[in-house]
């Protein structure tokens, strides 16, 4: 898994593996938007065929509330799947 979208450029480096790339910081309880997960996502798919990236937290929620959490998981989701729409999937 690779954490924050600072570091996408490295992925290159992973040439025919799965890529877990993680589109939530779970060290604050900002919530992403939408828009900023697929942003994320959109600077993974330079380096790594849609196929083989999976959107996700850059590691575990314990430390946030429920609310926080949920409220990031959404963002995930919506971010993900407007990407999905934008491929045509």
């Amino acid at each position: 898994m690779l954490e924050l979208a600072r570091t996408l450029e490295l992925i290159a480096l992973l040439q025919g593996k799965d890529v877990l790339v993680g589109a939530i910081d779970v060290a604050t309880d900002r919530v992403e938007s939408a828009e900023d997960v697929a942003a994320t996502i959109r600077g993974a798919l330079k380096y790594v065929p849609a196929e083989r990236i999976y959107p996700c937290t850059n590691c575990g929620m314990v430390p946030l509330s429920r609310e926080v959490a949920r409220a990031k998981l959404e963002a995930l989701g919506a971010g993900a799947a407007l990407v999905r729409h934008e491929l045509g999937s």
